[in-house]
């Protein structure tokens, strides 16, 4: 049986899942999402309609790829451990698949320094990984090259991923790298690549807004 700490926990995943049709980075039961457990992971499970999923369907996973109890994880749970072996200042990763954000990534573009908003994945650019199949070990190692040094990217004719130190701040990262996208490609509907702004001046924001809590740069 779950401990109510333990119950708590899975249910603001649940909730989170939920949530992102409503903020319009996900459609359907596309995407999925896991948070750090100890010394594994869990992890929403496949094939299961969002507001049917409860507590206790959370699939826990060690690192060592090996599920603990019942449950079959997402078929992305590789690039879930990856990233979360990889990087231990990562504490939730949410993977969704949203208009804008898929629509550059179909296009195989990364995000560039169109506002100053794009620091907060870390860096002046959010890169676009490599096409690879869904579920492979080389969709997770181009996802794990394309997050080096920062806190998102694309995946090409897939979808995006946000990291975070926290589940909320994760959710907040994904947002923002659709508000992005859509900011690009309404720029790029007008006909033209807009001006973008140096690696000074990105680097400068970054600084300014480092302590508001839910932005933090990747280590």
């Amino acid at each position: 049986m779950l401990s109510a700490a333990e119950r708590d926990k899975r249910q603001a995943v649940i909730d989170a899942c939920r949530s992102m049709n409503t903020l319009g980075i996900n459609q359907g039961t596309s995407g999925n999402i896991s948070v750090r457990d100890g010394d594994g992971f869990l992890v929403t499970p496949t094939s299961m309609p969002y507001d049917e999923m409860q507590p206790e369907d959370l699939v826990r996973m060690g690192f060592d790829a090996t599920v603990v109890g019942n449950g079959r994880p997402s078929t992305e749970w590789r690039f879930h451990l990856d990233i979360l072996r990889a990087r231990p200042e990562v504490n939730a990763i949410v993977h969704a698949h949203p208009i804008y954000s898929t629509t550059l990534a179909i296009l195989e573009r990364s995000i560039p320094p169109l506002h100053y908003m794009i620091c907060a994945a870390g860096g002046d650019t959010i890169r676009c990984a490599p096409y690879a199949t869904f579920g492979t070990q080389a969709l997770s190692d181009n996802a794990l090259a394309a997050l080096q040094d920062r806190s998102a990217c694309l995946l090409a004719h897939h979808g995006m991923i946000a990291v975070g130190g926290s589940l909320k701040s994760a959710m907040w990262l994904a947002v923002e790298v659709e508000t992005l996208a859509r900011q690009y490609l309404n720029c790029l509907q007008l006909g033209r690549e807009p001006p973008l702004l140096t690696s000074e001046e990105v680097a400068n924001v970054a600084a300014r807004i480092a302590d508001y809590g839910l932005y933090s740069a990747p280590r």
